[in-house]
């Protein structure tokens, strides 16, 4: 597993640049209007300028470092998202076959825990809404239900329970 990033180190890393940012907004100042606030010898203004490029380029590995750690976590949360989408379908298909559900009621499940309304679904199917209300109204009393609220609250408890299996 990789380490992550050091806070402190972001924000040394910060410090430094914005110590560089105002480095470098100051003499692109005093070059511009040929004014300088206080005399700074060679050796000094070089070292401020090489201490702000290290620090430059510390955050510029720092960025590196930290988008690709972004990059590589959206990937597994991505893979942990379809693994479970996979999950949630196979577990509606099991209780739709256990309830013996007709393949137009599936639909009409399928569609109503997608939250479409019955007027949406009835355009969908090219049905009727009192054919969707008729087969949603099928639907919860084979699975012993009474609402779309409890139908969708039965899998979400269902996702609950085999998480907390695992």
């Amino acid at each position: 597993m990789k380490k992550p990033v050091k806070l402190w180190l972001i924000r040394a890393a910060l410090v430094v640049q914005v110590f560089s940012l105002i480095l470098f907004a100051g003499e692109i100042y005093v070059d511009s209007f040929g004014k300088g606030l206080i005399y700074i010898s060679w050796e000094v203004h070089e070292a401020i300028e090489i201490t702000a490029i290290i620090g430059l380029l510390i955050g510029f590995v720092l960025g590196v470092i930290l988008v690709r750690n972004l990059l590589a976590r959206n990937t597994k949360i991505e893979g942990q998202l379809r693994v479970a989408s996979g999950e949630f379908h196979t577990l509606l298909k099991e209780h739709f076959v256990q309830w013996g559900l007709s393949p137009s009621e599936t639909d009409v499940a399928y569609f109503a825990i997608k939250g479409l309304s019955n007027n949406e679904i009835s355009e969908l199917r090219g049905t009727s809404d009192g054919t969707v209300k008729a087969q949603l109204n099928a639907v919860y009393r084979k699975a012993g239900l009474e609402s779309r609220t409890q139908l969708l609250g039965y899998f979400i408890e269902e996702l609950m329970a085999k998480e907390a299996e695992s």
